[in-house]
């Protein structure tokens, strides 16, 4: 059996004990009725993972004891930056679990003149908590020991203003097919858009501030199938496939 893995934030030191967190206490000791002594996996989401014990499980609580830290050897050594514009239902869900899994370093939701998504700020907050969520669950199950980073919601405007990668893209269909440079970047930050596509303005502030377009083929892709063909490309060229 698989030992499980569990996102712990606090760990960051082995012969320390803490305690389990609800989610994580549900999972494991409800469900799969783990008692004291069974082996766990902890992870702190900054890199950190650790040998890790359950302790002192009760009917609504337990710890978890940090027996050795592991060696870190998940993080692709291509620094990669999603900027994605949010869309509605699962699919923005589906579209971080799967660059978490592909190994992204960073994603950034955005809106656009097309974005089907429109949050007040009391709802931000809340899907802000329930992306972060996503992108750890998806670290306890791909076996990333560093969470990527989550940017706040922000206009797509502002977004390729603020990157400074070595390689910058926007992909739309427009484009020409993609011309991989020579040299090897430390950093890609890619620019993907709605279902409905970026507009022609919206392209060109991309391209205004470095960004250069590449078409991912001769169909139309959905925007969460776009970042899982685009950082596997990546990571296949540059990263550590």
């Amino acid at each position: 059996m698989r030992i499980p893995r569990i996102y712990l934030p606090s760990a960051d030191q082995s012969g320390t004990q803490l305690a389990l967190p609800d989610g994580a206490f549900g999972h494991l000791v409800r469900v799969l009725r783990m008692n004291d002594g069974a082996e766990l996996e902890a992870f702190n989401g900054r890199g950190q993972r650790f040998r890790a014990q359950l302790k002192d499980v009760g009917k609504r609580s337990a710890e978890v004891a940090l027996l050795e830290a592991l060696p870190s050897h998940t993080q692709s050594p291509l620094r990669t930056h999603l900027g994605l514009v949010m869309s509605k239902g699962d699919r923005f869900d589906y579209a971080l679990q799967k660059a978490t899994e592909l190994g992204v370093s960073a994603i950034t939701p955005l809106t656009s003149e097309r974005c089907d998504l429109k949050l007040k700020a009391d709802r931000q907050e809340k899907k802000m908590q329930h992306w972060q969520g996503v992108l750890a669950s998806a670290c306890e199950q791909c076996g990333q020991d560093s969470v990527p980073d989550l940017g706040d919601i922000q206009s797509l405007e502002a977004w390729v203003l603020a990157q400074h990668s070595a390689l910058k893209l926007v992909l739309h269909t427009s484009a020409e097919k993609p011309t991989f440079p020579e040299a090897s970047p430390e950093s890609v930050s890619f620019l993907i858009g709605p279902e409905g596509g970026l507009t022609e303005p919206e392209v060109a502030a991309a391209g205004n501030a470095g960004f250069q377009s590449w078409q991912l083929g001769p169909r139309v892709l959905r925007t969460e199938t776009a970042p899982v063909v685009m950082l596997a490309l990546l990571q296949q060229r540059w990263g550590d496939f």
